[in-house]
């Protein structure tokens, strides 16, 4: 990781920006505490919201911490799609007895006012999922003496993230648990992403960023593979969820490491866009006919998750989760990261002796 990024925290340890409440102000501080780097999640939340909580981080650490932003999405859903799969729901609205929600609720997430925010009260971090900012925007907070980083799922992407002098790229291979953060949502595509260790190096081949990896990492041993194969730094998401101070919801803790929920899978059910989550019956009913159609499937079936959530159901919740979900460990964030430290370093050890010998 550049010198700018690696002196803001003690360990080479992101906490992930998990949309949706996870990543919340209790558990972004508690890791920025414990020597990681925080992130919050302004996606899904309005500007002043995003703001709420960057005030609360501020009141419970004085170390630094990122947020995370979406990047407003094109027009390319078939609206003749979008009205098939909302027929395809009705058996959830009557069993949820809801409604399904407005498919054109918004598409830009309140992109402009969020970032209008941070150029005027700067963080020290911000990251970009689902596309690449602009070079205008990027240098914009650099003069705020803001870093930024670019999530990428390939070669291209992170070209496309050195090319606007973004500060360094989150390389998220296909193991990740929640939604892939592809600058373009190609259906064509579905299923084609990137094991997390061969993109750390064809990245590493392809730009001179720093990397922070991330998919599936779970244990300090990972975190090391991840660094030996070319990664600056290691996110991790899923491990986390699962943590006192996340504000996950309780079931989407516990369907973790029930024994109900054997594998993930990549879906378009629950948002319309590709993302990991545990298989679950709402995922394996609807997933075959989910189009490609974000955020309008996300705004659709809003009211059916949290319908869901409210009568104690994970069937019907979006589970996101990467695949080494079996692996959580409930332990409070601060002693987590601790953990993962002291498991990185005894990997390093190893491999530095292996290396010697």
């Amino acid at each position: 990781m550049s010198s700018a990024l690696t002196d803001l925290c003690r360990y080479p340890i992101v906490q992930a920006p998990m949309a949706g409440g996870a990543s919340c102000p209790q558990l972004a501080a508690a890791v920025c505490e414990a020597g990681g780097l925080g992130f919050l999640a302004a996606g899904y939340k309005t500007a002043d919201g995003m703001y709420q909580e960057i005030k609360q981080v501020r009141g419970l650490t004085t170390r630094p911490f990122g947020v995370n932003l979406f990047m407003p999405q094109p027009h390319y859903a078939d609206p003749a799609a979008v009205e098939v799969y909302r027929h395809q729901l009705a058996g959830e609205v009557n069993w949820y007895d809801t409604s399904l929600g407005d498919p054109e609720a918004g598409r830009d997430d309140g992109y402009e006012a969020k970032l209008a925010i941070l150029r005027d009260d700067p963080v020290p971090v911000v990251s970009f999922t689902f596309g690449c900012p602009t070079r205008d925007t990027v240098a914009a907070l650099k003069r705020a003496g803001t870093l930024t980083v670019v999530t990428v799922t390939t070669p291209d992407e992170a070209l496309a993230a050195q090319h606007v002098g973004a500060d360094a790229v989150c390389v998220q291979g296909i193991e990740a648990g929640g939604h892939q953060g592809t600058h373009r949502d190609d259906p064509a595509n579905d299923g084609t992403g990137i094991g997390l260790l061969s993109l750390i190096t064809q990245i590493r081949e392809t730009v001179q960023l720093p990397i922070v990896a991330a998919g599936g990492l779970m244990r300090g041993s990972q975190i090391a593979a991840a660094l030996t194969a070319g990664a600056d730094a290691a996110q991790l998401g899923t491990a986390f969820l699962v943590c006192p101070e996340s504000g996950a919801n309780t079931l989407h803790k516990q369907a973790m490491t029930n024994p109900l929920f054997t594998r993930t899978e990549l879906t378009r059910a629950f948002s319309g866009r590709p993302a990991r989550g545990l298989v679950n019956r709402f995922l394996h009913e609807h997933g075959p006919y989910a189009p490609a159609a974000y955020p309008e499937v996300h705004h659709l079936t809003s009211p059916l998750r949290k319908a869901a959530a409210a009568a104690g159901d994970p069937q019907g919740m979006a589970l996101w989760a990467g695949q080494g979900h079996r692996q959580a460990r409930e332990l409070p964030a601060g002693q987590l990261v601790e953990v993962l430290a002291a498991e990185l370093g005894a990997a390093s050890a190893a491999l530095a002796l292996r290396t010697a010998s």
